[in-house]
This record gives structure tokens, sequence and C-alpha cells, in this order.
């Protein structure tokens, strides 16, 4: 399928050079790094910017590096990337998770984590491990840089806080304490295919537990219940069926094409069990390695 609309191509050398032109054209222009949701959109008619920026040239956007005390991710870092870098595997566990299960292999090679977060689709992958890890986007535009906390990045299906002329330069997450993590992910056959739910858990030594949601509301969330529900106990069946009962009251499943919202609602449920006793199994050092699906 061509791309039927017209732009203006550019792909500037320096960032001050990319934020200028972002700001010339004044929220009409879209900055490319990965592009596989932006060339898509392109040709099926759902962009149609006066702009083109190209920012695969700005070496300042292509870091991934553990320093100060947190992960700093570029804009221009891939999936690939973050499979590939034993600081993910090894420290932030989770994002690794998520980031093996976006699209494929191909898709993976191109596609950034900026850009993931910049399309904003309720089922992206890379949502719930952000949210877990509480994450910062790391943004600047004409009134200078600012640090959004991912809790409040999303703000509607494709839509975000970044304002117009600002560029996404990366994303910046604290080093956790240490903790199990499981990302498990709902699709309708094995392979390349958007979530029907996702599911993102931390559990820490202290009895401390982090839940995100992607796919099953406009939005991915934190379940702020269901972790208030659950901090301060040992894990059991008991806390795991009160977990499950605040379910209804953190997401908002719809009917779509992949799923019914009934079926997302009861597959949350299963999923939150497996990925706590995952989580917690994992930070004893036992239970499925760290890429085995619980689903």
């Amino acid at each position: 399928m061509p791309i039927a609309c017209e732009f203006e191509y550019h792909k500037p050398k320096t960032l001050p050079e990319a934020l200028a032109l972002l700001s010339k054209h004044k929220g009409k222009a879209q900055a490319l790094a990965g592009g596989t949701d932006l060339l898509v959109w392109l040709k099926e008619g759902l962009r149609s910017p006066e702009a083109v920026v190209d920012v695969k040239g700005l070496k300042e956007l292509k870091k991934l590096e553990l320093k100060g005390g947190a992960l700093h991710i570029g804009a221009r870092a891939t999936f690939t990337e973050l499979i590939e870098s034993k600081i993910v595997r090894e420290k932030f566990p989770l994002l690794w998770e998520c980031s093996r299960t976006v699209a494929s292999v191909g898709v993976r090679n191109r596609a950034t984590l900026a850009g993931n977060i910049c399309s904003a689709v309720p089922s992206l992958d890379g949502a719930p491990a952000l949210l877990a890890y509480e994450a910062l986007v790391l943004v600047q535009g004409p009134k200078g840089k600012r640090e959004i906390p991912i809790g409040q990045w999303f703000t509607g299906p494709k839509k975000t806080a970044l304002k117009n002329g600002e560029l996404v330069l990366g994303v910046r997450i604290p080093l956790p304490k240490k903790h199990g993590a499981c990302y498990a992910k709902l699709g309708r056959y094995r392979g390349e295919d958007l979530a029907q739910v996702g599911v993102g858990i931390l559990a820490f030594a202290d009895n401390e537990y982090r839940v995100s949601f992607c796919a099953v509301g406009p939005i991915p969330t934190r379940a702020k219940k269901i972790e208030n529900a659950l901090n301060g106990q040992k894990l059991s069946d008991e806390s795991i069926h009160t977990a499950q009962e605040l379910v209804p009251e953190e997401i908002k499943p719809i009917n779509d094409i992949r799923s019914s919202k009934e079926y997302r609602l009861h597959m949350a449920k299963v999923m939150l069990e497996r990925g706590l006793k995952a989580a917690v199994a994992r930070l004893a050092g036992v239970g499925p390695a760290y890429g085995e699906s619980v689903i």
C-alpha cells in the first residue's frame, strides 16, 4: 500500500536542528525513529503530517546505559537492543520480558521503546514494565526539557502528554531493589499478535507488589487497589483471591476483533494469579525461567 499523503522529509544532523523543525511546524510534524507504527499509519491515512523529521542520525538519542542509579534508554534504542542488554536482563527483567513479546524479530530490530509509548495504543507491550518500574519520560521542546512520570504520560488511546514541538529524548528508569518479575501476555496465537490482555508484576522481598495492565482499558495503568490489598502480605491463596476480586475495579475491557470483554476480564484474573506466583518464585530463585510464558 503506497503512502497517499504528501509531506516534507527532513533528516537533521543535530538535536537543535530537529527541535527547530518540530517547532516550526507547530504540531503538524511527526518524528521518525523506527517507523514501525508511523509508516503503517501514513499508508492507512491515519496520519497526514506536514513534515516528517527523521531522528535516526542523532547520536544523543542512542544511549542505553546504567548511570547515576538509573537506566537511561535513548529514543533510538530498539527492542532488540534491550533484549540483548545484560543490564536490562539482570536488573530490569520485567522490561526484558515485555520487550521479547513485541511483534516479530524484524519489527523489534527497528521499533524503539520511545516510539512504542509515543504510539500509545492501549495494548502496547512496553507500558506495563515502565509503569511498574515508575519510569520517567524525558522530553525537550521550545520551552526546554521536562520529565513526565509514565503514569501521567498516557492521556487516551493513541494520545500522550507530549506537547506540540516537543521531542522524546528517552526514558529513565530508577534502579529498583532486588525483585522478581513476570510479564504475562495473552494473544490469539503464538507468534506476532497484539495483546488481548497484558499483566506486568514486580514482587519485592518485603512483600511489596506492583501490578500493571495493558490492553484492558483506554490506557495502560497501574492497579493501585490490587497493590494496596497485596502489600505487606505474604502471597497466599487468600491474598490472591482478594486481588482477583478487585480486577473488575481496575480494568475496563471492551469487545473488539481480538476478544470479548468477558473473556478479557476472566483471563486478567487468571493471569494475575499466575504472574504473581511466577514473580514470587523467581524472586526466590526458583519458578519458570525468565522468558518462559506462564499462559
